[in-house]
């Protein structure tokens, strides 16, 4: 997956928008699922922070502007959980999501405020994105690599296949995105 805040004129806009609707959920020690170059680095201190990516560019370029944290291309083992996990931009493109969702769950740790936070842009807006990266204002890679656009019911239906729950949902950038932080179900603990 190309790393989506470097290529399209609002690229870099949309990711900061992302971040500014993540931060809030950012505690304990983080996993950035996705991390492209490692922006939330900017917010988690170096010994809280794992970034993980497949790309193998985007994880030189983290570390070189992030060389206190680590940084790494596969998932690390289950333990030792992690508080919050980051998954910006990413869950859309997963050809999976639930096994890539439940993959993320079993790195969570067990405290009932833990979470995995994820943005990914409505269906709704699926053609704008489509259209804007035919000219360049969206990333042309990620929009060719979507996978499926998941609206509200979706994700739900996702976080109840993976034990967990859908505890905040807002949609921000005008409904353009939405905000998704997922919790344990505690009633299949």
């Amino acid at each position: 997956m190309a790393d989506q805040g470097v290529e399209g004129l609002l690229s870099p806009f949309l990711r900061s928008q992302r971040v500014k609707a993540a931060r809030p959920y950012l505690k304990g020690r983080v996993l950035d699922f996705g991390c492209g170059s490692g922006v939330i680095a900017d917010w988690v201190p170096p010994d809280q922070y794992l970034g993980v990516d497949v790309n193998g560019l985007s994880i030189e370029r983290a570390s070189r502007l992030h060389p206190q944290h680590r940084f790494q291309s596969t998932l690390p083992p289950v333990e030792p959980a992690f508080d919050t996990i980051i998954c910006l931009a990413v869950i859309e493109h997963i050809q999976d999501p639930a096994a890539c969702l439940r993959d993320l769950a079993d790195r969570l740790g067990d405290a009932p405020e833990n979470s995995i936070v994820c943005t990914t842009p409505h269906p709704a807006v699926g053609w704008v994105h489509t259209a804007g990266a035919s000219i360049r204002f969206f990333s042309r890679h990620a929009n060719d690599e979507h996978e499926e656009l998941l609206n509200r019911v979706r994700l739900d239906a996702l976080a109840n296949d993976c034990g967990l729950i859908l505890a905040v949902y807002r949609r921000f950038l005008l409904g353009a995105n939405q905000l998704a932080v997922f919790q344990r179900n505690r009633d299949f603990l």
